[in-house]
């Protein structure tokens, strides 16, 4: 499904195993196998055989085969089998929301792989860690874990691993919009499955070029993308993915306006997800089905699909999907003009977002509360949930302009890693162009001085040309580190008025707390969300660290000069003191500090005190002079 987080890719990933088709006679005889084969390594590779098949048709089952494959493991001190279990039942969890567990079961795998020194084990721990922040939109550290996982298939020389990897980093960049970067490296990830020639995987990139496609709105080559993919899986006999990709597909011909074409392919994956019993993309499709008869005007069948779907993901305790059929049942309400029914189920969906922090399905359930309390003529509520749905739009639009120059930062850190590593490849050429002279000269001795002196000349040619590539070499990373220092003093600005912004918000949220005490109604449906909110921005104490990180970086170690300068000096005061290094005014410094603007002048006073400056020294220019 094509979401801003792409959820159908965690599939892709979790399964590290090569995909393939199983039917119910292979499972069968594989239980039968496990079941009679005594206590060793190779019934726990059977255990995980078991859980694979069981992972996305029945959590409930592939959760007790990977308690087994621990248990086994520990009796015949199999630590590997261990490591495997623990990672397996991560994924369990993960797959039935519960990360706090999938958390300490990838961890605990983690830290097993590690003393074993498993770079496989690691690889799959480090995805499982990665996906569990994807999933909950933390981009930033997903992407780092991906990094740690990237760096250690490298390491260990695993090619799947690294393609897998890469092939993730694109789809995190995809997700940040930085479609460029995604693309790269999805591609990186496609030519590394294509060396190995593991066909299944291609067919998944195939996908993830997909969902690049249709976000920058090229929905035929998405198509085409997809087709590839559901070829190949066709090819393989694998149900479950081709359930897969047909949904995709009669996703990208649902933004075509071909909802007809759309309920064919939904219809066609509705099948083969039943056939291969994945509840989970049953549910998917189910409201994808709903989605197409809704744009089609008719939302009595539309609900009846939506129903359906919920009902589906109850039975696997989807929240996700729950929350999004049920944002989607209440659009269907309005047009049928049960507002109230609308209103309910609207509500459920919000809890969820709330619960979880997801606002995108936050948003949604916003605007369709708006929307039926408009009709029901109550005006007021419904002001007050458009307002909601606008501040989180305008949010998430504010966001895609910082992505720009997110992109661009991005961009020129992946180059600057490029030019290093073509200087180094440089000079290794370099280094063995001297060892051909060097050859050169010792073949060329015996034949005289003329002999000699040809070689010197040779010599000093390749040692002069080595100089003048040194010195193009350092003109590139000085304009490098000019770039970067340049970089860095627009990420300090708009990190500042990030948190300027952040404060005025927080105030705003105090004053309207205080309005909404005063009306019984607007205080009983607003007051927890708001509370919810005002929690959610301030994170204070994580936005200073950012702040002063990039701080640092531009003005070379500010807070150590201050702690030379006067060691007992407080973070509170170094925070005014930077805040007064930016020339931000005394009441945007009164904001970012929630205190009044007498209070920080106040404190202005006391650190000139301290710092044993004159009254006729202005401490703005002393600080600027640190």
């Amino acid at each position: 499904m094509y979401h801003r987080i792409f959820p159908l890719f965690l599939f892709f990933v979790l399964n590290i195993q090569n995909s393939g088709s199983q039917n119910n006679t292979d499972i069968d005889s594989l239980l039968a196998v496990y079941k009679n084969h005594p206590k060793d390594t190779i019934k726990a590779k059977k255990a995980n055989q078991i859980i694979n098949y069981y992972m996305y048709r029945s959590s409930g089952i592939a959760k007790k085969y990977a308690f087994e494959l621990l248990d086994l493991s520990n009796e015949i001190d199999f630590d590997s089998g261990k490591a495997l279990a623990l990672y397996q039942l991560g994924v369990v969890y993960n797959n039935i929301d519960k990360l706090d567990s999938a958390r300490y079961y990838y961890n605990s795998s983690l830290k097993l792989a590690n003393k074993i020194d498993n770079g496989v084990y690691k690889s799959k721990a480090y995805r499982g860690l990665a996906i569990i922040e994807f999933s909950q939109g933390h981009l930033l550290k997903a992407d780092s874990i991906n990094n740690l996982d990237l760096e250690n298939t490298i390491q260990h020389g695993d090619t799947m691993g690294m393609a897998l990897a890469y092939d993730f980093k694109g789809t995190i960049h995809q997700n940040k919009g930085y479609y460029s970067i995604a693309l790269k490296n999805v591609l990186k990830g496609l030519k590394l499955f294509e060396t190995i020639g593991n066909s299944i995987r291609i067919a998944d990139s195939y996908n993830h070029l997909a969902t690049i496609e249709h976000t920058l709105g090229n929905l035929e080559n998405a198509i085409a993308y997809n087709k590839k993919a559901l070829k190949i899986y066709e090819d393989h006999n694998d149900i479950y993915y081709q359930a897969v990709a047909l949904n995709d597909i009669g996703i990208m011909y649902m933004k075509s306006n071909q909802e007809e074409i759309a309920i064919e392919y939904y219809e066609r994956s509705l099948i083969k997800s039943r056939q291969a019993k994945v509840k989970s993309t049953e549910a998917a499709t189910l409201t994808g089905l709903g989605s197409a008869y809704l744009q089609l005007n008719n939302p009595e069948q539309a609900i009846k699909y939506y129903n359906q779907s919920i009902l589906t993901s109850k039975s696997i305790n989807g929240k996700r999907r729950i929350a999004v059929a049920q944002n989607k049942l209440s659009e269907a309400y309005i047009q049928i003009n049960d507002y109230n029914k609308a209103i309910k189920t609207a509500r459920a969906a919000m809890e969820y977002a709330n619960t979880h922090n997801n606002i995108s399905i936050e948003r949604e359930s916003n605007r369709q509360l708006s929307s039926a309390y408009e009709y029901l003529g109550n005006y007021n509520l419904s002001l007050s949930f458009h307002k909601a749905f606008k501040k989180i739009n305008d949010s998430i639009i504010n966001e895609e302009k910082i992505k720009t120059i997110e992109e661009q930062r991005v961009q020129f850190d992946t180059e600057k890693k490029e030019v290093a590593l073509r200087l180094q490849e440089q000079e290794i050429k370099t280094l063995n162009q001297e060892v051909e002279i060097t050859n050169l000269r010792k073949s060329l001795y015996a034949g005289g001085m003329m002999s000699f002196l040809a070689l010197s000349g040779l010599l000093y040619f390749g040692f002069k040309q080595r100089i003048k590539k040194n010195k193009i070499a350092r003109e590139k990373q000085e304009e490098i580190y000019k770039q970067e220092i340049a970089f860095k003093k627009k990420e300090l600005t708009s990190q500042t008025l990030h948190l300027v912004q952040k404060n005025t918000f927080i105030q705003e949220l105090k004053e309207n707390l205080e309005k909404i005490k005063k009306s019984p109604e607007l205080f009983k449906v607003e007051f927890r969300r708001l509370v919810m909110l005002l929690k959610k921005e301030s994170a204070e104490d994580k936005d200073w660290e950012i702040f002063k990180s990039y701080f640092s970086e531009v003005h070379n170690n500010f807070d150590n000069k201050l702690k030379t300068i006067y060691a007992s000096i407080s973070e509170k005061e170094i925070r005014l003191a930077s805040f007064l290094r930016m020339n931000l005014s005394t009441k945007e410094i009164a904001s970012m500090l929630n205190v009044l603007p007498d209070s920080v002048l106040k404190s202005k006073y006391r650190l000139k005190k301290k710092l044993g400056l004159d009254k006729d020294t202005d401490l703005n220019n002393y600080l600027n002079t640190l």
